[in-house]
């Protein structure tokens, strides 16, 4: 998908954009089936508070595209590679992981106020992600809300642990707290965003972003999915994703991550 020149734009200064219908119905129905899947027999690299529950459960699920071809298919063909791209203002989008978050109702645990390059091994400005909302969400229903221009801040936050996240996260070293954004609201300038089935939301790794829990009686799904661009580097270290061995990389640590077998070059402007 080609993104208005309006939505790169709002990108490149609020640090996300919502797309709306950015995905085509079938991904929805395909995504939706395969979360379902996922929910009841979950694979390796998952969080969930409160397994088989139907109500205040928080689930999330990566690394899944290598195994489940309906995520592969979605990765390489449904266009949110070009989209990531052009928004980043990248020549290229090369693919990191997908990752399924499912809120049941009148699930309690928030996401905690957050960026995500201090979770990751990389660094660069051209890295973000592409939310895809599979149900229909209220920021009261969980879906996100971003604290605009904050990617402009040029800071690295000490990661914050989710709910259900093990001890990886006490090996990271350097950057700061994030600022507590929910006990001073008013003093940031933050965006949620209502989402339809097939709308995205799009934003830099840098940005920091949250959502309170689900007070709706309905369940919040979505999958996202996470991209680099040109200016990338591959830079692990001690703290960050535990799902990725550098020593099954194949490129050096501040090296463009060109490894085809780990991070796909899924979508050039070449």
């Amino acid at each position: 998908m080609i993104p208005t020149e309006a939505q790169i734009e709002t990108f490149r200064r609020d640090g996300v954009v919502k797309v709306e219908r950015a995905v085509d119905e079938h991904w929805i129905d395909a995504l939706t089936a395969d979360a379902e899947r996922e929910l009841a027999a979950p694979g390796e690299w998952l969080s969930d508070t409160n397994p088989g529950a139907t109500v205040d459960r928080l689930f999330t699920s990566r690394y899944r595209w290598q195994h489940e071809p309906v995520i592969d298919s979605f990765i390489h063909t449904s266009g949110v590679a070009e989209l990531a791209a052009r928004l980043m203002g990248s020549d290229s989008a090369r693919f990191y992981f997908d990752h399924l978050l499912v809120k049941e109702p009148q699930t309690t645990a928030p996401t905690p106020w957050h960026q995500d390059l201090p979770y990751w091994p990389f660094l660069g400005r051209q890295i973000g992600s592409v939310w895809v909302a599979l149900t229909s969400a209220t920021v009261t229903g969980s879906s996100l809300e971003f604290v605009r221009a904050s990617h402009d801040w040029n800071k690295v936050f000490i990661p914050t642990a989710f709910a259900g996240q093990s001890d990886w996260l006490d090996d990271f070293a350097g950057g700061e707290p994030c600022p507590d954004i929910e006990a001073a609201r008013d003093d940031y300038d933050i965006v949620g965003f209502e989402v339809e089935p097939g709308d995205a939301l799009v934003f830099s790794a840098w940005t920091v972003h949250g959502s309170p829990g689900n007070a709706e009686d309905s369940r919040r799904v979505a999958f996202s999915t996470r991209w680099l661009g040109d200016d990338t580097v591959w830079q692990p270290h001690p703290g960050c994703d535990p799902t990725v061995d550098p020593a099954t990389v194949s490129v050096a640590p501040g090296a463009y991550p060109a490894d085809d077998a780990r991070f796909p070059l899924v979508w050039s402007a070449a």
